[in-house]
């Protein structure tokens, strides 16, 4: 006798963006699983799963949002339940990976903090992970199972040429350090336009501080393109912007996957000669840090994809042309 199952797809959302969470389901055309999510009087984590995910190919969503670490384990939490409630396969869904920045040690008795998040993620359950521009690609490398490392370059090079009509060879795609030269010469060959870098020497004792900015490219009267991974303090981008700004550039944007922005941010990105921050909604971006030059896009549609061909077994990478690593 022959016996035929049925795979069946469980999305899953914790508490960190359920607006994101909601908008792939959408995208999937499912309905996102039941599940009870509380907190215990001493604040610690109680996760239950209201259906049954016996040989369920579950996926995971968790972006790891402020509070980041709450969000981390939480999802770690979750992981846990749905193993123990004998899950087929688990893929821990990040668009946005935290400790991501904390890849290796730049001075003695530091932590490399996102080996450890990809140790913990392991422990837990996970048999796959789907996340979404890196800091650092190499944190793949933390795995001993599958990663699929998705980026929003699509998505932003679609608003930059179709709605801002920033494309041909008089654009400057700039890259604000050495480490984002290779997103920025992919954007460039998207854009058919031009390349440029900026050098910054950051300070190795006091976080976000940046002594020194240069620009090394032909800007003068150009339209400017910053591209970078993520914006926090927007330390980078505002004296990127100045710099670019000083030596004679025409309007400058921004265009990047994470928007944490912390701090003053948004003050700084405002008084920033800057006429336009795109960014993606892989964190939730509340009102009061939403302003008159950002434009949000939705990464929701490019994950969805991924996952579903993570469940169909189809390549991922084709998705992108084979150039999302």
């Amino acid at each position: 006798m022959e016996i035929v199952t049925k795979k069946t797809l469980m999305l899953f959302a914790g508490s960190a963006h359920p607006e994101l969470a909601a908008e792939i389901a959408r995208e999937l055309g499912v309905s996102i699983s039941k599940s009870k999510l509380s907190r215990f009087a001493s604040g610690e984590i109680y996760v239950r799963s209201e259906d049954s995910v016996r040989g369920a190919d579950v996926f995971v969503v968790q972006t790891h949002a402020d509070p980041v670490n709450e969000a981390i384990m939480e999802q770690l939490i979750m992981i846990d339940a749905l193993k123990r409630a004998s899950a087929k396969r688990i893929t821990a869904v990040i668009p946005y990976y935290g400790y991501s920045r904390q890849d290796k040690k730049g001075l003695a008795r530091e932590p490399i903090s996102a080996k450890l998040i990809a140790d913990l993620l392991t422990a837990a359950g996970a048999n796959r992970v789907v996340s979404v521009d890196l800091h650092a690609g190499q944190i793949q490398g933390y795995f001993d199972f599958p990663f699929d490392h998705l980026t929003a370059l699509p998505i932003l090079t679609r608003y930059l040429r179709e709605d801002l009509g920033l494309h041909g060879d008089d654009i400057i795609v700039v890259a604000p350090d050495a480490g984002r030269i290779k997103t920025a010469e992919r954007l460039r060959e998207y854009l058919h336009a031009d390349l440029a870098f900026l050098y910054k020497r950051r300070s190795r004792y006091e976080a976000n501080k940046i002594d020194e900015m240069a620009v090394v490219g032909e800007v003068q009267g150009r339209p400017c393109i910053l591209v970078d991974d993520m914006i926090d303090t927007a330390g980078t981008i505002t004296k990127g912007a100045a710099a670019l700004r000083d030596h004679g550039a025409g309007d400058i944007y921004v265009a990047a996957t994470h928007a944490v922005l912390s701090g003053k941010a948004v003050q700084n990105l405002e008084e920033a000669p800057i006429r336009e921050v795109v960014v993606t909604n892989t964190l939730p971006i509340p009102q009061d840090k939403r302003f008159g030059k950002l434009k949000i896009l939705s990464i929701a549609p490019l994950v969805a994809s991924a996952l579903r061909a993570v469940f169909e077994d189809t390549s991922v990478s084709e998705i992108f042309g084979g150039e999302n690593q």
